[in-house]
């Protein structure tokens, strides 16, 4: 570009796609002005490949959180063409299925030309200039007045101590592993999934479902919540208390008592016991403590009993580390060359427009300490854009 852009947003998932849409539909931002950066094809590929990955045949979500701008978008797209045939909506809250929500993600894409807005690069370093910032990326630079960090968590997956030497081995992958495969984990006689919430139990219904024999190891009896956290923090029921605590920390602990990590909804519990009556899926309460790689398959050693089982794969379903991401780029000395405040857990201490820095904004799990618990999600990307138009 031969002159600063106005927006540049580092990241394309559901938030990054959103906020573009926001920042050009709705802020009315020139579309020349904005840019999307993001390694990825296209927009909201990481999304697509972890559900998939899953088995996932309905979002966690309400049909009122999406990419597009109008709360009912959803609805209205369910009214005709490719969307009538697709509709697909369960109760309560009208969560959509995945692949009627994923056609209008793509619609929402097609319709407004947000593939247009994209750059299909890594940003690797973030440089203050003058008035702005300078973003630098494996196929040049982009200057830009204002940058959106839109970084999710999706490149920091959580892999127990005893798995990590394994790492090379394709019988003991990450479900959002890159490189899984749910087919390939299908074709396999037995499989251990590792872990206790939706997505273990969902891939356990799907691997059941194909004839695999699957065993869950979960330190934990099943956890049945709705949401991932209650509704009420959706609203100021919740935010309201939220927003008035200014200490850092118990903002993290109201996040951390918030969150019902390793929960499932009730419909995919139902599910899993169905599959645990029918015996088609054993569910073992433990902790694995080692893992060895034989000719015949793994070997997995737990803390109690029975203490060894062997199977052909297995399959962690632990989820992603908590720490603050953006790996390098928001590594300690960009932190500390930037001037940016964080708190004791390493997360962006931000304005309520959630600027971390002036023309620096944040969302997703870098906007949980403004936006608490749901930030993550895309309910969070929807309060995020509502932030940003304060600003555009």
């Amino acid at each position: 570009m031969t002159t600063p852009l106005d927006w540049l947003i580092v990241g394309g998932g559901v938030h990054g796609t959103h906020l573009s849409h926001v920042l050009v539909n709705r802020a009315g931002v020139a579309p020349d002005r904005v840019r999307v950066l993001d390694p990825q094809e296209h927009p909201v590929e990481t999304f697509w490949r972890v559900t998939g990955a899953t088995g996932m045949r309905y979002l966690r979500s309400p049909g009122v959180h999406h990419v597009d701008l109008h709360p009912h978008a959803l609805r209205r797209f369910a009214k005709k063409g490719d969307g009538k045939r697709l509709a697909r909506f369960v109760y309560p809250y009208d969560r959509p299925g995945l692949e009627f929500f994923r056609a209008h993600t793509e619609h929402v894409v097609r319709e407004h030309r947000l593939g247009s807005l994209r750059e299909r690069c890594r940003a690797t370093a973030i440089t203050r200039l003058g008035e702005g910032y300078r973003v630098e990326t494996n196929q040049g630079a982009l200057d830009a007045r204002r940058v959106v960090l839109a970084l999710g968590l999706g490149e920091q997956l959580c892999v127990p101590s005893w798995a990590r030497p394994l790492g090379g081995d394709a019988r003991v992958q990450h479900i959002f592993s890159a490189t899984f495969s749910r087919e390939a984990a299908a074709a396999a006689r037995s499989v251990a999934i590792v872990g206790g919430g939706i997505s273990a139990a969902q891939l356990a219904c799907a691997l059941t479902a194909a004839g695999t024999e699957v065993t869950v190891v979960a330190r934990h009896a099943p956890r049945i919540h709705r949401f991932d956290s209650d509704p009420e923090w959706l609203g100021p029921k919740a935010m309201s208390g939220f927003s008035r605590t200014r200490d850092p920390r118990e903002r993290r602990r109201l996040i951390a008592a918030a969150r019902h990590r390793g929960s499932m909804p009730p419909e995919i519990a139902s599910d899993l016991r169905r599959e645990l009556r029918c015996a088609r899926a054993k569910w073992i309460e433990a902790e694995p403590v080692s893992a060895d790689v034989t000719a015949a398959g793994v070997r997995l050693r737990l803390d109690r009993a029975p203490h060894l089982i062997e199977v052909d794969r297995v399959v962690l379903a632990t989820g992603f580390e908590v720490h603050r991401p953006g790996g390098a780029l928001l590594g300690e000395e960009a932190i500390d060359r930037l001037g940016l405040p964080c708190a004791d857990c390493g997360y962006p201490l931000v304005s309520p427009r959630l600027e971390w820095a002036s023309g620096l904004f944040v969302t997703g799990p870098l906007a949980e300490l403004e936006l608490g618990p749901t930030a993550r999600n895309i309910a969070g990307a929807r309060a995020a854009g509502e932030r940003l138009l304060a600003v555009a």
